[in-house]
């Protein structure tokens, strides 16, 4: 008897078991655990701002380097933290930016890769700060690579200055001269409009790195959007006596350039030069593709040839073409502007049919509504305003004002307050104005006639004349003879 007692001693009832297997409260668990982390984005706002503080006039007392350790002690830093951190920093925060690098690499062992500097590289010379950005490279130079040597280059030609990015590449340390830097020199001069300095650099480094195709496809293509026809030839020329061809991007950049011109000194001849060159493009082996296409049917409805371009649209499928949504977005807006609405929005269709309903986005459809009410269509610019709803893509600010203008300006007021009353409910500020309302589309009031009544006078005047035209009715006149 007395081990049956000790054994319930010993043993847990279960009822005592059953609550030792149930989970602490969430109170418990919440104090036995240790805190979260708090989530990237709110740590990126938060070095955001105080690149913002560090930036303002006059700045705080302590250094740089002292208030990232004072308010960013405990932070691991990583890449992406660094990108979203710059890119929600306002525009004046670059020397900022490059002390917070300094801190994250010599404190808090973010490790100067590539991948680290080439965003703030990126952002110091956006704001057109160079000299920041020099003294990074010389601090750090074991972090400079491929990334990092492109957005410099693209920064220091976008901001005009060739010379520079040509100086800065002949600069390089010999394992980062190779033909991938060449290339991003060659890219980025040729597309900010400094074709010239390009080859330059391109010739004078030829003996150690010979331009391959794609460098001399991206020469051709900066002098035809520079508008140098006659460079863009030569350079063609001396490609293919050098054994091999510029690509089809060069080609059709050189094609855009022969329209361009036609259409600036006689748009009547731009079909003969565009077919002149496509015979001499046929000649040499180069087939068309979509691009090339593109070029042909852009121009076309630039100048207000929109049958033409239908017509090169239909025949595409000869040549194992297929239209991009480029295309299909230049002959919709092409159609719009020549009032063949029915065609515009069977060319829409079309569109989507061929699976580039993606490219149909809010800034499309505004230039569709944009362009309706510019030939004063504002029922079809509304019919697309819902289209544009139906499909997923909510309107913005200029959506609804300019339709509101036009709605007002056709007199349908009623409407246009209810497109008002509309982006209100949908948190759409638009600000409230007046708009007049043109007088060709007021309905003018048809006045109608009252008979006035007559005085005694003016009746007794009016039967003496009825009376008097009357009497002469009985009179024959005389026949007047000629010479009489």
């Amino acid at each position: 008897m007395w081990r049956r007692h000790l054994l319930r001693r010993l043993l847990p009832s279960p009822a005592t078991g059953a609550a030792a297997a149930t989970p602490p409260s969430p109170f418990l668990r919440h104090l036995s655990t240790a805190t979260t982390p708090a989530p990237t984005t709110s740590l990126a706002s938060s070095l955001a701002a105080a690149l913002a503080a560090l930036s303002t006039t006059p700045p705080p007392a302590t250094t740089p380097d002292a208030y990232f350790s004072l308010h960013f002690s405990d932070v691991r830093p990583t890449n992406a933290l660094l990108v979203e951190a710059l890119a929600l920093s306002p525009p004046a925060s670059s020397r900022a930016a490059a002390d917070l690098f300094r801190f994250l690499v010599r404190r808090r062992s973010l490790h100067p890769s590539d991948g680290a500097l080439a965003p703030v590289v990126r952002h110091l010379a956006r704001r057109r700060d160079f000299p920041a950005v020099r003294a990074l490279i010389q601090e750090f130079p074991t972090a400079l690579g491929p990334a990092t040597l492109d957005a410099y280059l693209h920064q220091l030609a976008r901001a005009g200055r060739p010379t520079d990015a040509v100086k800065v590449f002949d600069e390089l340390p010999e394992q980062l001269r190779n033909r991938e830097a060449l290339t991003s020199l060659v890219s980025s001069l040729s597309a900010e409009g400094f074709p010239s300095h390009a080859e330059r650099a391109t010739k004078k480094v030829a003996n150690e790195i010979f331009p391959d195709d794609n460098i001399c496809t991206l020469l051709v293509s900066g002098y035809a959007n520079a508008g140098k026809l006659d460079h863009a030839l030569r350079l063609i020329g001396e490609t293919r006596r050098g054994g091999f061809q510029p690509g089809l991007d060069g080609y059709n950049a050189v094609l855009d350039c022969v329209c361009r011109l036609c259409r600036k000194k006689d748009p009547l001849r731009m079909s003969v030069e565009a077919e002149k060159f496509l015979v001499d493009m046929e000649a040499n082996g180069i087939p068309r593709d979509a691009g090339t296409f593109r070029v042909l049917i852009t121009n076309l409805c630039k100048i207000r040839k929109t049958e033409d371009a239908m017509n090169l649209f239909r025949r595409m499928g000869e040549w194992g073409c297929s239209p991009d949504a480029d295309t299909y977005l230049v002959l919709i807006r092409s159609l719009y502007q020549a009032a063949r609405i029915s065609e515009g929005d069977e060319m829409m269709t079309w569109m989507r049919s061929a699976g580039f309903g993606d490219k149909l986005d809010r800034k499309a459809y505004y230039g569709f509504i944009k362009i309706l009410c510019g030939i004063e269509r504002v029922e079809h610019a509304v019919k697309v305003f819902r289209m544009m709803k139906g499909y997923g893509h909510a309107p913005g600010v200029k959506s609804y004002s300019l339709l509101i203008e036009n709605l007002t300006r056709h007199n349908l007021g009623d409407r246009a307050n209810a497109l008002f009353r509309e982006a209100v409910a949908r948190g759409v500020t638009v600000a409230p104005g007046e708009y007049k309302t043109e007088k060709r589309f007021v309905k003018a009031k048809k006045e109608k006639k009252v008979k006035k009544r007559l005085t005694l006078p003016e009746k007794m005047r009016l039967k003496s004349k009825r009376l008097y035209k009357l009497r002469r009715s009985f009179v024959k006149e005389p026949i007047r003879r000629i010479g009489v």
